[in-house]
């Protein structure tokens, strides 16, 4: 636990906290003082991260289940503090899948509003929604048709959300890549080539990894002077790019 623990007594929700974004943002709050409440869709996994981190309470499910969201969050003992989302996914036009999509669109568009629907009764005045998108609607490039619009949606709707939710604070973070398990899956072979790519062109000259996504996550819940702001959060890639 961190000297300060400026999370101490309070308790963070992270959705989508098995592995990757999710999970070092679970580590790094747990490690600010914060209890942890993790789901995820793969029970081992999550077994294993809610092991690891001594987590309060943890649930096995869809997140885009809805149904079973509203559960999720009904069945909440007590109010929680944060809830963070996590997301997105790109693919290329000539591998679009309709039903692809239609999960894509649950996951980055429907989701973000079924959380604040179910989750904002449970969250403290003063606490956090925090989201998780990308970067891919700022730019024109081949992939990047449907992500584009999703991720376009995002500023707009924590701007609303934010109003709408208050004094319950709404931000987003507007990620690049980032070096997780689901970009190494994405990419397989040509991962490797990616990392080099972008430790020679980013101005960071490195490759943004979870760490740094979380520690702006936590940054954010404890700044209670933000809200319907997004963070861009790339290494400078927009900015050789764009």
């Amino acid at each position: 636990m961190s000297a300060k623990a400026e999370l101490a007594g309070q308790t963070v929700i992270v959705i989508g906290g098995s592995s990757g974004i999710g999970l070092e943002t679970a580590r790094l709050a747990r490690a600010e003082g914060a209890d942890v409440i993790l789901t995820a869709r793969e029970p081992k996994r999550l077994e294993n991260a809610a092991l690891e981190l001594n987590a309060q309470r943890s649930a096995a499910f869809d997140a885009t289940d809805f149904d079973r969201l509203k559960r999720f969050f009904e069945e909440l003992p007590s109010p929680v503090n944060h809830v963070l989302v996590t997301g997105p996914h790109y693919a290329p036009l000539s591998e679009f899948d309709v039903e692809e999509a239609r999960r894509d669109v649950e996951a980055h568009l429907l989701l973000p509003m079924q959380v604040a629907r179910h989750g904002a009764s449970k969250i403290r005045s003063g606490g956090t929604l925090l989201f998780i998108g990308g970067t891919g609607g700022r730019r024109t490039a081949v992939g990047l048709a449907f992500i584009s619009a999703l991720t376009a949606a995002g500023p707009a709707l924590t701007k609303n959300l934010a109003l709408e939710l208050a004094p319950i604070r709404v931000n987003l973070i507007a990620a690049g890549f980032v070096d997780t398990p689901l970009s190494a899956a994405i990419l397989g072979d040509q991962l490797e080539p990616r990392r080099a790519q972008l430790r020679t062109t980013l101005p960071i000259r490195r490759v943004v990894g979870p760490a740094d996504i979380a520690a702006l996550a936590v940054h954010l819940m404890k700044n209670t002077a933000v809200t319907g702001a997004t963070f861009d959060i790339d290494g400078g890639q927009q900015l050789v790019e764009g």
